[in-house]
């Protein structure tokens, strides 16, 4: 496999040393910045330098664009315009809506399907960057109904063999749930991190030692320039949990107010509730189980197939595809974890039309 990595910081870096040590590919980098890729070649994230974007996805069989958001709808055109009709194009940006929208319209645009690798750290640089950095991570993919099937097999198999969880989503799904459970975060701990240095003074501020305040304020200010983009590309959504979240605030000062340590310590509890269900339901497990169908070989049937079984909570663990030898039809094989997923797979299936031939359980 070639694997061209435009833009080789702390994530692209990371790729790149996660592809050469779990799989036989060669890495050709990019990066506008000639020092940052020459730094990238000695720390053995990339095999090859390139001078450009063309000169690096040639041939390549994905790109991966991964620069700040805001320069990412160039860089993915620019990827599409100057790789061959084999080459699969993916980003990892933290926000996919107005990206899906402006490579809709592109030539090559079918090959382009987003991604968003939920791995990261406060520090960047590709002198940061690790080959162990998405183990076990979730990697959001994001086709749309014009994606081609082979690039999101080829993408999603690549995600999984590195060591990443792979879960197709709705680009616009994708930037309401990111608002919600990384974005707002880095909203609320900017606000605790000012509104401590205001309040707390002198010896007062030995207070900003405690775990709790530590913890929750981790990411407070971090990357300015990569969170504005964010913020800025995710604005109206990200606005809107936070007004969700002040008229939760209000319910909370109201019930402390009252002072009522029954309920306090009822809603304590169902904070801690809630916080079990949400880290509880993204644990992967279970027998794997096989499930086996036919379909039309048309666009968009692939990503149809994802979008729908994400959409309802069933995660594809691995994915395979067989064009029939008219490439009329196609078979597919999905494999999901645990028997329950497996029955609500195969309704799921069955209710976008296409009939599942077989169910088996694997290792």
């Amino acid at each position: 496999m070639k694997l061209a990595v435009l833009g080789v910081g702390l994530i692209g870096g990371s790729i790149g040393l996660a592809a050469k040590r779990r799989l036989e590919t060669e890495v050709v980098g990019f990066d506008p910045d000639r020092e940052t890729v020459e730094r990238a070649l000695n720390l053995g994230a990339v095999d090859v330098v390139a001078d450009s974007v063309a000169e690096a996805v040639a041939n390549a069989d994905l790109a991966f664009c991964a620069a700040p958001v805001y320069s990412l709808p160039a860089l993915v055109a620019e990827a599409l315009e100057h790789s061959g009709e084999g080459t699969g194009v993916s980003d990892v940006g933290s926000t996919k809506a107005g990206l899906a929208e402006a490579v809709a319209g592109l030539r090559g645009g079918a090959r382009f399907i987003g991604g968003h690798p939920l791995a990261g750290a406060e520090t960047a640089g590709v002198e940061n960057s690790r080959a162990d950095l998405f183990e076990g991570a979730r990697w959001f993919l994001t086709p749309t109904d014009t994606s081609e099937g082979v690039v999101f097999d080829r993408l999603h198999n690549f995600v999984a063999d590195i060591g990443a969880r792979p879960w197709a989503i709705d680009p616009v799904d994708h930037d309401r749930a990111m608002a919600t459970i990384s974005h707002l975060p880095h909203v609320l701990a900017n606000v605790l991190a000012s509104r401590a240095a205001q309040t707390l003074t002198g010896d007062d501020r030995r207070a900003e030692v405690g775990r709790s305040f530590r913890d929750t304020t981790r990411v407070a200010g971090a990357n300015p320039s990569i969170w504005g983009d964010i913020f800025a590309s995710n604005a109206d959504v990200v606005a809107d949990e936070v007004d969700a979240v002040i008229e939760r605030l209000g319910e909370a000062s109201r019930l402390l107010r009252e002072g009522d340590a029954d309920r306090l310590s009822a809603w304590q509890a169902s904070a801690a509730e809630d916080r079990e269900a949400l880290l509880d339901s993204g644990h992967p497990g279970g027998r794997l189980f096989e499930l086996r169908l036919a379909v039309e070989n048309r666009p968009g049937v692939v990503a149809e197939l994802a979008l729908a079984l994400g959409r309802a909570g069933v995660n594809i663990e691995d994915l395979s595809l067989a064009p029939a030898s008219d490439h009329r039809t196609g078979a597919i094989s999905i494999w999901v974890a645990g028997a329950e997923e497996a029955e609500r797979a195969t309704a799921i299936v069955s209710d976008l039309g296409h009939g599942v031939s077989a169910v088996s359980g694997g290792s």
